[in-house]
């Protein structure tokens, strides 16, 4: 693994950082392109990607905080301000906040601009993937022995099990998850892109993409190291569950809402 790209003498490109960074560029672009096409302003892209990673970031680290409470209290300035561990639903949660905020500040559609985002998100999430598998973060899976296992030896957290903190021993290979999180949101980014354009009502983008994004984190936390929590699942497909759940309600409702409207 690659926890660090290079180093300019006192100046050192992590592949973590630098990966989000190219996520969130990536990110922009789409967005511009959408704001373009609906004819808003292009440059509304930028602050809108700054304002959910900045939300995203507040969320991710909050709802962590939750989850590692007594962690939490034995070094609170430690905990926060550390470059470890942070929760996707948390991000999601905090960086559709921030952006609800912005929008309804600017007057702007709010659905509509969440249709705009829903492929950026599936985009931005996949290319962050790479840099937290470049950087070993611990969002590797359980010890498994099938041909495409890996280990992680340079993880810059530490090659240990993530949940007992006790280093693996040499040979241990896992499921490479940051991949298959990879592979899931560019599947996710390669559904909504094209549907994009279809003429649906303003909001089907974004339930679909909450559908579709739950759907697929609840499919590998099976092969995630989290514990579990109640009826055989863990906390984040709990999570999962309730995400889908909200897509596929909204989703219906924006169904009938359309339906009845006289023609």
């Amino acid at each position: 693994m690659y926890p660090v790209l290079f180093q300019l003498g006192p100046f050192t490109v992590y592949s973590l950082g630098a990966l989000w960074a190219f996520a969130a560029v990536c990110a922009t672009w789409v967005v511009q392109q959408e704001l373009k096409r609906y004819r808003f302003d292009p440059e509304l892209a930028s602050s809108m990607v700054l304002i959910a990673a900045l939300g995203g970031l507040v969320g991710a680290r909050a709802l962590l905080i939750l989850e590692e409470w007594d962690s939490f209290l034995r070094a609170p300035w430690v905990f926060i301000f550390s470059g470890a561990g942070f929760s996707w639903f948390g991000g999601l949660f905090g960086g559709a906040l921030a952006v609800a905020w912005w929008i309804r500040r600017r007057g702007l559609p709010w659905l509509k601009l969440a249709d705009i985002a829903a492929p950026a998100l599936a985009l931005g999430y996949g290319i962050g993937r790479i840099g937290c598998f470049l950087a070993g973060d611990a969002t590797w899976g359980k010890v498994t022995d099938v041909p495409w296992a890996m280990a992680f030896p340079n993880a810059v957290f530490g090659w240990v099990d993530p949940l007992t903190g006790v280093p693996y021993p040499p040979g241990v290979r896992v499921h490479p998850t940051q991949l298959y999180e990879l592979i899931q949101s560019l599947s996710v980014f390669g559904v909504l892109w094209p549907l994009r354009k279809k003429g649906y009502p303003d909001g089907t983008m974004f339930w679909l993409y909450l559908t579709l994004a739950g759907s697929m984190r609840f499919m590998v936390e099976f092969w995630r190291v989290n514990p579990v929590i109640a009826l055989g699942m863990t906390e984040y497909q709990w999570f999962s569950s309730a995400l889908v759940i909200a897509g596929v309600y909204l989703l219906y409702r924006l169904r009938m809402s359309s339906h009845a409207r006289p023609v």
